[in-house]
């Protein structure tokens, strides 16, 4: 099967800079949302490209990990890049990259978030991971207001 993508955009309160300063700290990222129970740095340095890292996540409400690998880290486009490595999602699908970029809302106060991911499904009979990008919408909402309150 050929690769496929789906994105979503979310409308944050935040600063892009704020936002991707703290998404690029992982291991502090549980402390924003319920989604994330808690991520550990398996090779490599936290923020740095090659890095592996094993999140543990609540996913429609069931426990799940994902061993991930920092791809891209551009600081000056506040993007990150993780290819899934290990976990569930690689029983469905042969590869798995999600990509989040944040930019200054235009004309505006905050910023827009940019989640992607590129995937490759095993057959077709694999569902298109939209339940998993709503999951990163919700998650970016609650490191939105969590962030927020910090100011």
């Amino acid at each position: 099967m050929a690769e496929e993508e789906i994105e979503a955009e979310v409308e944050i309160k935040t600063t892009a800079s704020k936002f991707h300063m703290f998404a690029r700290r992982p291991q502090h990222v549980s402390k924003a949302t319920r989604y994330i129970q808690g991520c550990d740095l398996l090779e490599g340095e936290w923020d740095k490209v090659g890095s592996i890292l094993l999140w543990k996540l609540i996913v429609d409400g069931e426990p799940r990990v994902s061993k991930d690998r920092i791809e891209v880290m551009d600081m000056e486009k506040n993007m990150i890049q993780w290819r899934v490595l290990e976990g569930p999602l690689k029983k469905e699908y042969k590869s798995f990259l999600k990509t989040m970029k944040v930019s200054p809302k235009h004309g505006g106060i905050g910023s827009v978030v940019k989640w992607n991911m590129k995937y490759e499904r095993i057959h077709e009979k694999v569902p298109h991971p939209e339940r998993l990008l709503q999951f990163f919408v919700e998650m970016i909402k609650e490191v939105d207001q969590y962030l927020l309150c910090e100011e």
